[in-house]
């Protein structure tokens, strides 16, 4: 017979991301349920394929996009690169739909990501601004 298990646990718990310290308890801040999805969705989003060792297809390899044009062409592989990823690092969540839009900062995208929990099906979303030109201008 099978236990049945509650989102927090089926989600996950973890060191936050950034690893930060705990003032509470003198350990590190934990994260869990939907803000460890987040967290993770980040976290493939910010990584290189070839960045981890032990994983070196683990990531979204969006930096091969830096001082490309912002146009429908650039957005169009950003949004397939970010589905693809998605789909294949974070099985916690099914992809609803993936938008790439231009930012406020013409070298900036906006890529804005729909999801469904997969354990109990609720929706959540998330924006990740993404510079072309690299850091934010001051």
């Amino acid at each position: 017979m099978t236990k049945a298990i509650g989102l927090k646990q089926f989600l996950g718990s973890g060191w936050n991301f950034p690893v930060l310290p705990s003032t509470a308890d003198r350990g590190l801040v934990l994260a869990s349920g939907p803000d460890k999805v987040r967290q993770s969705i980040w976290l493939i989003l910010e990584t290189e394929p070839g960045e981890r060792i032990m994983r070196p297809q683990f990531g979204c390899g969006l930096r091969r996009y830096l001082m490309k044009p912002n146009n429908s062409a650039t957005r169009a592989l950003i949004q397939n690169d970010v589905m693809r990823a998605l789909s294949l690092w974070e099985p916690r969540i099914k992809l609803q739909q993936v938008d790439v839009e231009p930012g406020g900062d013409p070298s900036m995208v906006l890529i804005r990501i729909h999801y469904i929990h997969t354990r109990d099906g609720s929706a959540d979303n998330l924006v990740f601004p993404f510079y072309l030109q690299g850091k934010a201008s001051a």
